[in-house]
């Protein structure tokens, strides 16, 4: 049986060069946050988290527990009735050995 590399593939693909891998970089205002958690629970990458910590109104804000199982998707940024959450899409170019 062959090696499977870290990304699954058992030989290096064809068009390697043209694989794209989506992230993104969760940005939230943690004052504008009112911790009603939808951020939380409708991330399909489970990469939020409460705080321990209040904000200046008393509420737990959302950090980001997990930034690397971010795909940029932007649901937790639609979801937020506040407006607290920003999410800048980036692309990173597949390396597998």
């Amino acid at each position: 049986m062959e090696e499977v590399n870290s990304k699954g593939f058992w030989r290096k693909p064809l068009d390697i060069e043209k694989i794209e891998i989506k992230k993104g970089n969760v940005f939230i205002d943690e004052e504008l946050c009112k911790g009603c958690g939808f951020c939380i629970e409708f991330c399909p990458g489970g990469v939020l988290e409460k705080q321990d910590k209040l904000n200046s109104k008393g509420y737990h804000p959302p950090y980001v527990k997990h930034p690397e199982k971010c795909t940029g998707c932007g649901f937790c940024e639609r979801v937020c009735p506040e407006f607290a959450i920003v999410v800048e899409k980036t692309i990173e170019k597949e390396s597998v050995k």
